[in-house]
């Protein structure tokens, strides 16, 4: 008899009314994997593409998936079952997690859901000094973050570009951060004030005092002044935003700086960019339990926070993914399953 559980599923591509809360078969591990009972989830921005049916690609990119499908990569839970080959968890252990993203990222990672099946390579134990909801809020904008700013943490073949992304020193240096509210966001601020920069934060208004907070030295609100006509001579842009636009900051970086834009698409300036003597450089994020095990500590003692926007049960998902389409969202929005 197949066991059961409650998920989100999808049916067909569309809106946030096309995410249906329902029964659905619970999984079973496979060897290297645990089953956890999740307690929260994090949303993320290649949920609500998955759930769009990713328009913004080209077609020939765009998924072709088998419905239903259960979206969703970030998790943080308790370990329910272990799997043989599974060595540093336990029955009854806190862990969050990245789950195969970006390998599942086209058919869903089946994180909306109350019992996800994990590789353990993905697990990292729950720091203590948090919440599962709090943890949950983690995985992918941290490791985004880190990925780009402190450790890539992996040899895997780089989709956006030839070269290996490589992250450069921090301490002494001036770091701007566009999108400095958002969720990879936040987190980098705070991760190069650990690492010794000096920030600029670039968000909207009602950020400020957040980022103040947060350790930043300078705020700059994106609705009044833009960034790009103001500063100069940092040595690393972190545009979070990414896009077309994301050229505007090369003016911003003195010769020998970087500028790392999150999502590259469009981007059309490398020529600019070399005449500068600007690098750019960008890579995707991919699931590691060693690097958030790593994190971990910071969570733990409060070096990072991760900072909720909104919180809602996992029934109300779609109520979730209509708060993302609003946009302006500060730290994270996390779903609530148990």
């Amino acid at each position: 008899m197949v066991e059961m559980m409650k998920a989100v599923r999808l049916h067909a591509f569309g809106g946030p009314e096309v995410l249906r809360y329902e029964d659905a078969p619970r999984p079973v591990p496979a060897p290297g994997e645990v089953l956890v009972r999740v307690h929260a989830i994090g949303l993320n921005p290649p949920d609500w593409y998955l759930r769009d049916g990713y328009r913004s690609l080209p077609p020939e990119w765009q998924p072709r998936p088998t419905f239903p499908l259960i979206p969703g990569s970030d998790v943080s839970g308790v370990i329910e079952a272990v799997t043989d080959g599974v060595e540093g968890f336990r029955v009854g252990d806190e862990v969050f997690a990245m789950v195969r993203f970006p390998r599942d990222v086209m058919e869903g990672s089946k994180a909306y859901a109350e019992y996800v099946s994990v590789p353990a390579s993905d697990l990292a134990l729950k720091p203590a000094g948090i919440d599962h909801i709090h943890a949950a809020g983690a995985p992918m904008s941290l490791l985004t973050a880190w990925q780009f700013l402190i450790e890539l943490g992996h040899d895997e073949p780089n989709p956006f570009q030839a070269s290996r992304h490589a992250p450069v020193p921090l301490a002494g240096k001036t770091v701007l951060v566009n999108g400095a509210g958002g969720g990879v966001g936040h987190l980098a601020v705070q991760l190069a004030t650990w690492r010794g920069a000096r920030v600029i934060a670039v968000a909207s208004g009602k950020n400020e005092e957040l980022m103040r907070d947060l350790g930043a030295d300078r705020f700059i609100d994106h609705t009044g002044t833009a960034a790009h006509e103001v500063v100069r001579d940092v040595d690393l842009v972190l545009d979070t935003v990414g896009g077309a636009d994301t050229g505007r900051f090369l003016r911003t970086l003195k010769r020998g700086g970087a500028l790392f834009p999150v999502y590259p698409m469009g981007f059309a300036g490398y020529g600019e960019a070399e005449r500068l003597g600007v690098t750019v450089s960008t890579t995707q994020v991919r699931s590691s339990g060693a690097q958030l095990a790593q994190a971990a500590p910071l969570l733990d003692d409060g070096t990072v926070r991760v900072v909720l926007d909104s919180t809602f049960p996992l029934a109300d998902a779609s109520d979730a993914h209509e708060r993302a389409a609003r946009g302006s969202i500060q730290g994270k929005i996390v779903l609530t399953a148990v």
